[in-house]
């Protein structure tokens, strides 16, 4: 320790070619990741799941039967909310189920978004009601269609499986107003965490070990997409995903998709294609589908979405998958745990696993700790040798020797008289108020758009967004002239980015084992605040840099993310403020609360007021 303490006082730390390397580590550690060294095939690990192993009875019968409701299922379609929840319950009452209704109301962005589900139990003939499992369809999906097969398929499923005496577990069959308000509102009343706009629930079962979320508008289909991604990142069990894979491609014969990957070819570049679109999803932190809203509630979900129109399958095969999926949860003996919830999928049976990919975000979240450390120490290093001159170190007197010489040979001990080096540098004293002023300033103004575009109505969310965009980007110029009253020096913008750097490694380090995704996007995008300095030249090349920078700021990551959805970016932000108000999203805390604030940072010390100002 003697000698790296010395290593780094003396200023030959290496720390910028140490970030550097810790960076490009990282990108190679995760452009491995796809290869098949790296990765590996999905496998089971609860043995009591069984899945496809049992003969699926769902047939000729039930397909009539589930016409007959999509027929009913098409007569509501412009009945009002009221009326069909009617028909809907009746329909499960008369198929000898428990039934229950559930009305609720949420705002956001000036918005109300309000609905009523209705769902039954059916109670299991050798179970005790202390756990259930969940068959979700929401009356429109997430795109906004109806849902008319999957609503059908719903109650089909109810009347048939009600027939068999070897259930252990409950099922509740429910269909909600969407696929977005409604189920939330239903898994919160379910576990009474719901708002004093959502009713409670009139009949409840037992713990949810497992749900299921069916997304089929048209009766036709060519394959399954999975989808599993859940709101903040979270995901279900593998071991859930990996039960009905095995079941549509050992029993049903059926191709499932992930990730819209509608073409993969087990290539290294679909590999990595699929795990970056999941990765994706998983950083902005919304809901893909009815199945993310009971995922925080640690209840393993996924929604199934029939694609393709036209195709050769049709409801005997989803009807049977689902009928295998029921069984093979009906056998697990406790909750979902031997198998990964941290992982990143690449094909239908390829993954890495979180000690595998973790390494490659934490690469980059060091890259800002060694920078920061490094900073730290020049902050204290004394300018140029003049003002080593102008404190001259300590001298030992004869006197100081001659009492350290009788101190050690009346101990029998022999000790080296440690005298300070010529070559040792001076420690400057550093000025932390202003610094650490400015930094905590910073990141406390983060909480003034979270607040904005959390709360704003939807008509001034546009304007809002590119004013907030007009004020960050001249913030930094007006920090730095701000501060030249107060003379600061080059330790001080110093000292502002170390501190800054040094919150960013911190929270982006413990995010990465909570949302790996979100942590290694914005760990990525800001590598470039770590080698920004201090710029002698003129106002062009500040104005450069400036632009450069701006690139990379989060209201640009933000028109990007709306590019790739092809909305308009007020649209983004109402989704934004509509999970932050219902999911319990949190992903604005990290974006405003962490990003911005290192991104307005990393610019103050390029508007440094000081001419001539030392390269940091």
């Amino acid at each position: 320790m003697g000698a790296l303490t010395q290593l780094l006082r003396r200023r030959k730390f290496p720390y910028r070619i140490v970030s550097v390397l810790s960076v490009f580590v990282g990108v190679y550690w995760f452009l491995q990741l796809p290869t098949n060294e790296h990765s590996r095939g999905t496998y089971m690990s609860e043995n009591a799941l069984m899945p496809g192993q049992v003969h699926t009875y769902f047939g000729g019968t039930e397909s009539m039967i589930f016409r007959a409701y999509h027929h009913e299922v098409e007569a509501l379609e412009n009945a009002t909310s009221t009326r069909r929840v009617e028909m809907l319950g009746k329909i499960m009452k008369d198929n000898g189920l428990e039934v229950g209704r559930q009305k609720y109301t949420y705002e956001a962005s000036g918005e109300v978004y309000k609905g009523e589900n209705v769902y039954s139990i059916l109670q299991a003939p050798r179970g005790d009601a202390t756990e259930a499992i969940v068959l979700c369809a929401g009356w429109r999906n997430a795109e906004g269609e109806l849902n008319k097969a999957g609503v059908a398929l719903t109650l089909s499923l109810g009347r048939y499986l009600k027939r068999w005496s070897l259930w252990s577990k409950d099922i509740i069959f429910l269909i909600t107003e969407d696929s977005r308000a409604g189920p939330q509102a239903w898994v919160d009343a379910y576990h009474d965490m719901q708002s004093t706009s959502v009713e409670p629930l009139p009949v409840k079962s037992g713990v949810i070990q497992g749900a299921v979320a069916i997304d089929y508008p048209h009766k036709n289909f060519r394959a399954y997409h999975l989808m599993y991604d859940g709101i903040n990142g979270q995901l279900p069990n593998l071991d859930l995903i990996n039960s009905l894979i095995k079941i549509a491609d050992n029993q049903m014969h059926v191709d499932v998709k992930l990730q819209e990957m509608w073409d993969h070819t087990d290539s290294y570049k679909d590999r990595l294609r699929t795990m970056a679109r999941g990765m994706v999803n998983q950083a902005l932190g919304h809901s893909s589908g009815a199945h993310s809203s009971f995922i925080p509630y640690h209840i393993d979900a996924i929604t199934i979405q029939m694609t393709g129109e036209n195709g050769w399958y049709n409801e005997v095969t989803i009807g049977r998958t689902l009928e295998s999926i029921c069984r093979s949860l009906n056998n697990l003996l406790e909750h979902f745990h031997q198998s990964f919830f941290f992982y990143l999928l690449m094909h239908p049976h390829r993954f890495v696993s979180i000690g595998t990919y973790l390494p490659s975000a934490m690469l980059i979240a060091i890259n800002f700790t060694i920078t920061a450390i490094g900073l730290w120490l020049e902050s204290g290093q004394p300018k140029d040798k003049k003002e080593k001159d102008k404190n001259p170190k300590p001298e030992i007197t004869e006197s100081e020797k001659a009492a350290l010489d009788t101190s050690v040979e009346s101990s029998n001990k022999t000790t080296e008289i440690a005298t300070p080096s010529n070559d040792e540098p001076l420690i400057v004293e550093r000025q932390l108020l202003l610094p650490v002023t400015i930094v905590v300033a910073i990141h406390a103004l983060g909480f003034l758009p979270l607040y904005l575009f959390n709360n704003l109505d939807k008509a001034a969310l546009t304007p809002v967004f590119y004013a907030f965009t007009v004020f960050s980007s001249l913030l930094p110029p007006v920090i730095s002239l701000a501060l030249r009253p107060l003379a600061p020096t080059a330790q001080t913008f110093t000292l502002i980015k170390s501190f800054s750097l040094l919150l960013l490694g911190l929270f982006l380090s413990t995010l990465a084992t909570i949302n790996f995704s979100l942590s290694f996007v914005i760990g990525l995008l800001s590598v470039p605040f770590t080698f920004t300095r201090f710029l002698k030249a003129g106002i062009f090349e500040r104005i450069l840099f400036w632009g450069v920078i701006q690139v990379l700021s989060p209201m640009m990551a933000l028109e990007l993310v709306a590019k790739y959805w092809g909305l308009p970016v007020g649209d983004i932000l109402m989704e934004a403020a509509f999970g932050w108000k219902v999911w319990g999203m949190w992903t604005q805390v990290v974006v405003f609360g962490v990003w911005w604030p290192a991104w307005i940072a990393a610019q103050v010390g390029v508007w440094s007021p000081l001419s001539g100002v030392q390269r940091d």
